[in-house]
């Protein structure tokens, strides 16, 4: 029977999982699929509908493994992030065990099950909602470089960077490394993938950082599932958390596309106005000519130099390819 959207789909979503978004000593980290185990096949994104009194409601899920069977459902009414939720609706959680090949869990309402690449939302037996597991990819995912443009890094060599390492053949490690070129104004286009790491939790899963001409760091973390903070995916740290969390389920390739512009300096080597960024996570808007007030900390400090590209190591197995940038 239809239920009333209040009454059910936000309590479906019940209570925030006091585990996620702190640090914790962190774990085996995954870099492909094959060996994540089974925990790995039902962490993703559903979309789907639910049946209300006031006819059937679009929704969006993202499950989020947690280690030893433990899971986090973050439930969007509207849709996904950046595909019919934006930051501000309603969001809420709950927490679901995986208990023979199923995912389960339970609000006062209803049971959830996942299977099979479809999450149940049931109630008095009555299936009154299925959402299907779906896969997003970035729109700019593999980008090709225009004519104007200077590659950073094509696979097939590291050697554009100081302290460049090939990893798994083909890609860049986050080791600390800096482009050789130096950076004013550009624009930049720069593919991730985090490892998965459920066990790990907060700044232990799967971070890295890419500073914007090495003074600005726009935040790379699997923060899939999170509120999206100023120090989690999508976030410029200490300076702004991102529009909307756009940040895909870990091994999936991301994408960052951005208009840098450098600030400005008098003779003297006064500051006479800051830098500023529109920045999109995946194809979505997540800062827009966010003026950048302040350096942050990790690499250098802000000055009226060019500079380079720094990716960061920051102990987790982030993996770097096709980086582009186009001189403005």
């Amino acid at each position: 029977m239809p239920i009333n959207l209040t009454a059910f789909v936000f309590a479906f979503l019940l209570a925030v999982s006091p585990i996620l978004g702190f640090a914790d000593e962190g774990g085996t980290a995954f870099t492909d699929e094959q060996s994540a185990g089974p925990e790995f096949s039902f962490q993703g994104e559903y979309k789907g509908s639910v049946a209300t009194e006031e006819g059937d409601k679009v929704f969006g899920a993202q499950v989020i493994a947690l280690g030893e069977g433990n899971f986090n459902i973050a439930g969007y009414h509207g849709g996904l992030p950046g595909d019919g939720w934006m930051r501000g609706s309603e969001q809420t959680n709950v927490e679901c065990k995986l208990v023979d090949s199923v995912v389960r869990g339970k609000t006062d309402d209803a049971d959830i099950e996942i299977a099979n690449d479809v999450l149940s939302i049931i109630v008095e037996g009555k299936t009154i909602g299925t959402l299907a597991k779906v896969r997003r990819q970035s729109p700019t995912l593999g980008a090709k470089a225009p004519e104007n443009a200077v590659v950073l890094f094509d696979g097939t060599t590291a050697e554009h960077f100081e302290n460049g390492e090939l990893v798994e053949g083909n890609l860049l490690g986050s080791t600390n490394c800096a482009s050789k070129q130096k950076l004013g104004d550009h624009e930049l286009h720069i593919e991730f993938r985090t490892p998965f790491m459920p066990t790990a939790r907060g700044q232990g899963r799967g971070n890295s950082g890419v500073y914007i001409q090495g003074r600005y760091e726009l935040q790379v973390l699997d923060s899939f599932g999170l509120d999206g903070k100023n120090n989690e995916c999508g976030g410029i740290y200490s300076i702004s958390e991102p529009i909307v969390n756009m940040c895909l389920p870990p091994l999936t390739w991301q994408t960052y596309d951005m208009v840098f512009t450098a600030a400005r300096y008098d003779a003297d080597g006064n500051k006479t106005q800051n830098a500023r960024a529109t920045i999109k996570h995946n194809g979505v808007l997540i800062h827009d000519n966010l003026e950048l007030t302040h350096g942050t900390p990790g690499y250098h400090a802000e000055g009226p130099e060019h500079d380079s590209l720094f990716i960061q190591n920051h102990g987790n197995p982030v993996a770097f390819r096709n980086i582009w940038i186009v001189a403005k």
